[in-house]
């Protein structure tokens, strides 16, 4: 079996995830997002705490996992700058957190090297990150009052 095998999937509940995102939504969500995919997350940060050189392995575990989700939205082709905005939201929302709630000690690692690929990877995408408190407290009864 390869590595992060069908990680681009965690994408594919994005937009109603994304939609009219308030703090009780955001929890409701989050929890059914690492239910349902918290293995990737841990296959991620599992490979790093095994590796020798973790800031290698968390490099390599981040070239998979972003082209793996560049052949399922961009293939060919690039990808569109809306596309791009929502899974740059989704990644900070969600995906971010989720790998620093493995608790792991190489969550960290794992998540700063994600970002970077990403960044380098998509257009427009040079984003940073927090973790799930942290965001989680943003939210007024709507995310940061708007909306």
């Amino acid at each position: 079996m390869e590595m992060l095998d069908g990680v681009e999937k965690i994408f594919d509940q994005m937009k109603p995830m994304m939609k009219k995102l308030k703090k009780a939504s955001y929890e409701q969500n989050m929890e059914g997002f690492r239910r349902e995919n918290g293995h990737y997350f841990r296959e991620m940060v599992d490979y790093v705490e095994e590796a020798g050189q973790k800031e290698e392995a968390a490099k390599e575990i981040a070239v998979l996992f972003t082209e793996k989700v560049g052949e399922k939205f961009g293939g060919k082709k690039k990808i569109s700058g809306i596309l791009q905005a929502d899974l740059n939201f989704f990644m900070i929302y969600y995906v971010f957190p989720s790998i620093l709630l493995t608790g792991s000690d190489c969550a960290k690692t794992t998540a700063d090297a994600v970002c970077a690929e990403w960044g380098n990877r998509f257009k427009d995408s040079k984003i940073n990150y927090a973790d799930y408190d942290t965001i989680y407290k943003g939210f007024r009864e709507k995310i940061f009052g708007i909306f």
